[in-house]
């Protein structure tokens, strides 16, 4: 990260992130691969270790071009002894000063194998609080990963808040570590045409992962409604995931199947976003979605639904629109008044431009987090 930058200690701290796999358009995924290739390697040195087999290798490409180890466990089952005991001793080998775990999985093993292989600093990070009354769950976060981990990590203030109220967490455990994305870079392909789009038509843009949370069906039913006013609209969806048979379904039974076009995933997203003439969230829960950051970054009027963090990131009629979530009708409304009020269209999405800039980075969220790696290693009082 281009940023002037206070020595950790007196010598450059081993951090290991730890996450399931590595794939294309998890939000979770992306952060640990742009944390890992960004950060300060004077005074770290990063190590991801991923825990299943899998991996999309354009990922681990790209994190090894940039010097980072990655290591496979590769375990075939929850409770694989072999795996999790390569992993406590590549902890111990490498002398790692910082695990820190991503995602409920891998904060569950790693604050209990952290604690094992006397890892100094260990931290556990939810990326998206998605509670859904399993009890279990509740008893790991609370008795396990809270009690282990010297801290909590959640992206936003609602998570932590529900991780209070329903988990009942200490909330002195639990600290607020807002995303943060570097610039984003386009390349500057005409997606318009490669897609048969013509230039002056109104096009709708969002990425993101084909699974329920995503909630593509509530937007797949705006754009059936949003047609009869604007017959000429596309709709843009880049993604891939286990509700792309139903999607189809639902685009076939609408009568959309000119208007929604599914691209599955593609290395070009921000070009397909950078295209659109808005870009749009309709998920059912997030944490602090990746996706709408870089919609800001990217200046493009947001339509999203108020949930999890979003509004941290967006106020409505301020930075872009924010709707119930699970309303067909609401989220094409708003969709509709930014097609139609063009200006007010495009301030919402300079606003948010600015904004993404000043307060959501890659960088600020780096400096945040190395700041945190110091402190709790010099507490530790074992470096």
């Amino acid at each position: 990260m281009d940023v002037s930058r206070t020595p950790a200690l007196a010598r450059p701290l081993r951090v290991l992130a730890l996450i399931d796999r590595l794939i294309v358009g998890g939000g979770a995924e992306r952060l640990v691969v742009d944390l890992a290739t960004h950060g300060d390697r004077e005074h770290f040195v990063p190590f991801v270790c991923t825990t299943r087999s899998g991996s999309d290798p354009r990922v681990l490409r790209e994190l090894e071009e940039a010097g980072v180890r990655v290591v496979d466990l590769a375990r075939s089952r929850t409770i694989d002894a072999r795996a999790w005991w390569r992993f406590v001793s590549l902890l111990r080998r490498e002398r790692i000063d910082v695990l820190h775990a991503h995602s409920f999985g891998s904060n569950a093993w790693g604050s209990v194998l952290g604690r094992l292989a006397r890892v100094p600093v260990v931290i556990a990070h939810e990326h998206t609080w998605s509670f859904q009354g399993d009890p279990l769950r509740r008893l790991i976060d609370r008795f396990v990963i809270a009690r282990l981990t010297d801290v909590f990590l959640a992206v936003s203030a609602d998570d932590r808040r529900k991780m209070i109220e329903i988990e009942r967490i200490d909330p002195s455990r639990i600290q607020v570590l807002p995303n943060g994305i570097p610039v984003p870079k386009v390349s500057g392909n005409d997606v318009r045409r490669e897609l048969g789009i013509p230039a002056d038509a109104l096009l709708i843009g969002s990425v993101g992962n084909l699974r329920p949370q995503k909630a593509y069906d509530v937007l797949v039913r705006a754009a059936a409604i949003l047609h009869e006013e604007h017959p000429h609209l596309r709709v843009v969806i880049v993604g891939e995931g286990s509700e792309r048979s139903l999607l189809e379904a639902l685009i076939a039974e609408l009568g959309l199947a000119e208007t929604v076009l599914l691209l599955g995933e593609r290395r070009d997203a921000l070009d397909v976003v950078n295209a659109a003439d808005i870009a749009v969230n309709s998920s059912s829960f997030e944490g602090s979605p990746l996706s709408v950051l870089e919609y800001m970054a990217l200046e493009k009027p947001i339509v999203a639904t108020r949930v999890g963090g979003t509004p941290d990131l967006i106020e409505d009629r301020v930075q872009g629109r924010l709707v119930a979530p699970g309303d067909p009708m609401a989220l094409a409304a708003a969709i509709s008044e930014l097609l139609v009020d063009r200006s007010f269209a495009r301030r919402l999405g300079k606003a948010a431009g600015e904004r993404q800039r000043q307060e959501y980075g890659l960088d600020a969220m780096g400096r945040r987090l190395e700041t945190l790696y110091v402190e709790l290693a010099r507490s530790s009082g074992r470096i």
